[in-house]
């Protein structure tokens, strides 16, 4: 007899095993992701709600620990789905039964759609950022020029962007909101040729206004991405909706001008389930306009309204947003928290921007927006490689 340990922070390891038993490869990976170790937090609870679960529980071979009017339940997704269904589980459990299965994970989307098309998310997906402003906290100026955004966008193509991704208002703090016309004319001009220039490649345009959105989809753009997630303009998720374009849905507080400021940081009970639940509401809103799932993937909107430790704390348990059941962007790059880790200035920051995207991507993201596409990729393509992509 051998044994022997098999990692569990990835499904790779029993994947693998399966495998070389002569399991086919869709079997095993259902298999080894339903090994994954998965933990459910519950409050609120009566006391013989509690006892009901805790002897439920140790019969599944669960762990778990409990309170007066709490419990943390704990082990593989397979058997926290067996906790999940109210049909098989003591009566006075079902209502336990059904918010267990809204916190557990769904099964990851494989594709996006962006217009006629879908993009697939088997591999990490780059976004290249092209700032058409002046005032941008990064890189304001740099390409205002029609020849230079367009010379910026070949180098981020080359350095092995899918996306490109143009904005032509700054969120920076203190920032003032751009009129339209001016966003227009600093947006359209700039897509048009990226479209002509670049056919295959998606075009996301980052606005916060329906009517550059309409502008920019009627131009070629796929993708709208809006830092607002369509709260500053009540036409934004209607206008994404009739346009077929995959819609970059971000959290954030405030206005254009205060919403990279921490005047919103505060949160209840805590930043993970505020920004989980905000995503949710403006998520349904998405839906009841007319977009489809397919279409929304999420960004928790990291160095919008919140601090340094917030924004670690939400990178660390950015899983939990899985459980909404769409793909995750993030966009740390060059972030003001990466600052605060390192003690860099903002373009010193793109190593910790490629360290916050490979920790991203083990917990859950597949889309990520950075502005040194290079240094992503490369991370990115070693974290995919590790956990057995191609």
């Amino acid at each position: 007899m051998i044994a022997r340990a098999l990692a569990a922070h990835s499904p790779r390891a029993v994947r693998d095993a399966l495998r070389a038993r002569g399991w086919d490869e869709v079997k095993a990976d259902a298999a080894a992701g339903a090994l994954r170790p998965a933990a459910v937090e519950l409050v609120g609870l009566e006391m013989g709600t509690v006892m009901a679960l805790l002897r439920h529980a140790q019969q599944l071979g669960l762990e778990i620990l409990t309170g007066e009017d709490w419990a943390i339940v704990a082990g593989s997704e397979a058997r926290l789905g067996a906790l999940a269904r109210p049909w098989t589980v003591p009566p006075d459990l079902a209502a336990v039964a059904e918010q267990v299965g809204r916190a557990l994970t769904p099964e990851a989307p494989t594709h996006w759609t962006i217009r006629q098309r879908s993009l697939s998310l088997a591999r990490p997906l780059l976004f290249g950022i092209l700032n058409v402003t002046p005032d941008s906290f990064s890189d304001g100026g740099k390409f205002l020029a029609p020849d230079a955004a367009l010379a910026q966008a070949d180098r981020l193509l080359a350095e092995g962007a899918d996306v490109l991704d143009v904005g032509g208002e700054s969120t920076r703090p203190g920032s003032e909101p751009v009129p339209e016309a001016e966003e227009l004319a600093r947006v359209l001009p700039i897509v048009e040729a990226l479209v002509r220039r670049h056919p295959g490649v998606p075009v996301s345009v980052d606005t916060v206004k329906a009517g550059v959105a309409r502008s920019a989809a009627a131009a070629g753009a796929a993708i709208i991405n809006d830092v607002s997630g369509g709260r500053l303009d009540p036409a934004m998720h209607r206008t994404v909706a009739e346009a077929g374009a995959g819609f970059v849905l971000m959290h954030s507080r405030g206005t254009v001008s205060t919403m990279a400021r921490l005047d919103h940081a505060e949160y209840a009970p805590d930043v993970v389930v505020g920004v989980r639940e905000e995503l949710r509401t403006l998520y349904e809103q998405a839906l009841a306009a007319g977009m489809t799932p397919d279409q929304v993937v999420l960004d928790p909107g990291f160095g919008f309204a919140k601090t340094g430790e917030q924004n670690l704390l939400l990178l660390d348990q950015l899983g939990t947003l899985l459980t909404l059941g769409r793909a995750l962007l993030v966009g740390p790059s060059r972030k003001r928290f990466l600052g605060s880790v390192t003690g860099r200035e903002v373009a010193e920051r793109d190593a910790a921007t490629a360290a916050a995207c490979v920790v991203a991507y083990e917990r859950g993201a597949r889309l990520f927006r950075v502005h040194h596409v290079g240094m992503a990729r490369d991370a990115l393509a070693v974290a995919h490689a590790v956990r057995g992509g191609s």
